[in-house]
């Protein structure tokens, strides 16, 4: 991990809005996978270039690093195997991912493709009776498979209040990764598609609490409702 760090130039300082230090138990792989996937998507040209172009891009962008392909080699080992990464690794890729000027579209592609990845880890019987049975049956299965992903992928605590659902995480790895929380997108965006996929969802969603404005934790706060 610190040759992907070490091998880019710095563009921007890691803000220090907040106050308090980041840590946490080591994050499950698939968050990483996400966030160079998504690098990695965002940074590959649509049209096909010719050799001499692509080397030259991949000098410029980290998506289309040589290391950046060895990581991701390396994630979904760690994906299958069902192996965790450690949080100041996660921390200081999100740190690096902060530093670029398109930083708020990398961490919600990412959040995207993480809350993809970890809902398929749920069974599609299940995932199904979620979304199609009447809300009366269905909304209870998909929240208890939610606060299921939310424990064991974010670290975070979901509660239902009312029309409401609140998730809580204590240290979000992206927290401070940006200026003006941009790398709460991450968490935001996941939070997001997760609801679409389980629960049929889409309404407005809140970032009420944040550690870059001082607060011990984040929450955001979502509209439970079917589409």
């Amino acid at each position: 991990m610190s040759s992907l760090i070490d091998g880019r130039p710095a563009r921007a300082t890691v803000p220090a809005e907040s106050t308090l230090v980041l840590s946490g138990k080591p994050l499950d792989a698939r968050l990483p996978l996400a966030l160079l996937e998504a690098v990695k998507a965002i940074d590959t040209p649509e049209a096909e270039l010719d050799a001499e172009l692509v080397h030259e891009l991949r000098n410029k962008r980290l998506g289309l690093s040589d290391t950046v392909y060895q990581q991701i080699r390396r994630y979904s080992d760690a994906v299958r195997a069902r192996q965790r990464v450690g949080f100041d690794e996660v921390l200081a890729l999100a740190r690096l991912i902060g530093r670029r000027p398109d930083a708020d579209l990398a961490f919600r592609e990412a959040g995207r493709r993480w809350a993809r990845s970890y809902v398929l880890t749920i069974s599609g019987l299940q995932r199904g009776a979620a979304r199609s049975l009447p809300s009366l049956i269905g909304r209870p299965i998909a929240l208890r498979l939610l606060r299921k992903l939310s424990r064991r992928y974010m670290n975070g605590v979901l509660v239902r209040q009312g029309s409401t659902l609140l998730l809580d995480v204590e240290s979000p790895v992206s927290a401070d990764a940006a200026p003006r929380a941009v790398g709460c997108g991450l968490y935001e965006a996941a939070f997001r598609e997760a609801l679409l996929l389980l629960a049929d969802a889409d309404g407005a969603i809140e970032h009420v609490m944040c550690r870059t404005r001082g607060d011990r934790h984040c929450q955001w706060r979502a509209e439970w409702r079917r589409r």
